[in-house]
């Protein structure tokens, strides 16, 4: 994404109590490559002592910030007071944040929801408490908790607060081309857009946004990929983890990977039921990869908008 024009990336959920407890697998979500600066990791818990410790531990392996993560809707996060959870009380919001901002030098952002539900809309005050104690941003995704991903984003709420944000609000929610996202940030006034599944399927948003924006150093860099795109993705994906990643989970990438991108194109149902037939075995990998240079190349580059009103294929994490 950084390669294809996203201004800043952020790594996926990060257990802050996997971390305190030193679990290896916990611990290799916090890798990234130094080509992807600025990168930020994302953490999530119901512990403040353990919020700061991993955010100590983040500081420690060079992350450029850290990022907590209010507002994931998922029932086995909220059920134990973390994500979501988290914005029910912005008093109790501000005592958290404060003790692991005291925990670190580099910036410290977060991720908020609107707020719990339709009753307790209190993302203004949870963005003053984040202010007061020291946070640089704040996302915010403009639905509540209890809306999970139906409905509509609120973008004119988001507008409202930006208004009346102290400090830089990046808005969130329903972005799914490039058009939308320049709308959206002009029309809301936010600092910047966050998008997140949308470019699980359309990995070029980013280099569509700075063509519509016009900086067109960022926009020439789509030239790379102009003769089999989609095939190029998923080989520089290959590329970066050969010596990364080990070979039965970069199978289990892949798999992903060619999922999200295959959506839209011609054949995409019968080329994923033909994807998970393959067994996961790393042996299998090459087979995994000789299926997939078939389909893009078969595909080219012709891709119907129509998957954009489909639901998403995996939910994310607020």
């Amino acid at each position: 994404m950084r390669e294809l024009g996203a201004g800043v990336v952020i790594s996926e959920l990060i257990s802050a109590t996997g971390l305190e407890y030193a679990s290896r697998k916990t611990r290799d979500l916090c890798a990234y490559f130094e080509e992807e600066r600025p990168v930020g990791l994302q953490i999530f818990g119901e512990s403040a002592e353990h919020l700061a410790s991993a955010a100590r531990e983040i500081e420690k392996r060079g992350g450029d910030f850290v990022d907590i993560n209010l507002g994931c809707p998922v029932p086995k996060v909220v059920s134990k007071g973390g994500g979501a959870a988290m914005l029910r009380d912005p008093a109790v919001l501000y005592k958290t944040l404060a003790h692991v901002k005291s925990a670190i030098k580099i910036p410290l952002t977060i991720k908020i929801r609107t707020g719990w539900d339709a009753s307790s809309v209190n993302a203004l005050e949870n963005i003053h408490a984040a202010a007061e104690a020291g946070v640089a941003w704040v996302a915010i995704h403009g639905r509540t908790r209890a809306q999970a991903y139906e409905g509509q984003a609120d973008w004119e709420l988001l507008a409202r607060l930006k208004e009346k944000s102290p400090v830089p609000i990046i808005g969130n929610g329903d972005v799914l081309t490039a058009e939308q996202a320049v709308a959206r940030k002009r029309e809301s006034g936010c600092d910047g857009v966050m998008i997140g599944r949308a470019a699980l399927r359309n990995p070029f948003i980013f280099l569509e946004i700075a063509r519509l924006e016009g900086r067109d150093d960022i926009a020439g860099r789509r030239a790379a990929f102009e003769e089999r795109p989609y095939w190029s993705l998923v080989s520089r994906h290959y590329d970066l983890m050969k010596n990364s990643t080990p070979p039965f989970y970069t199978g289990v990438l892949l798999r992903k990977f060619m999922t999200w991108y295959s959506a839209g194109m011609e054949g995409a149902a019968r080329f994923r039921g033909a994807l998970y037939e393959i067994p996961t075995e790393e042996e299998n990998l090459e087979k995994v990869l000789a299926l997939g240079r078939e389909f893009f190349d078969r595909a080219g580059v012709g891709k119907s908008a129509s998957y954009l009103s489909e639901p998403f294929l995996q939910g994310g994490h607020g």
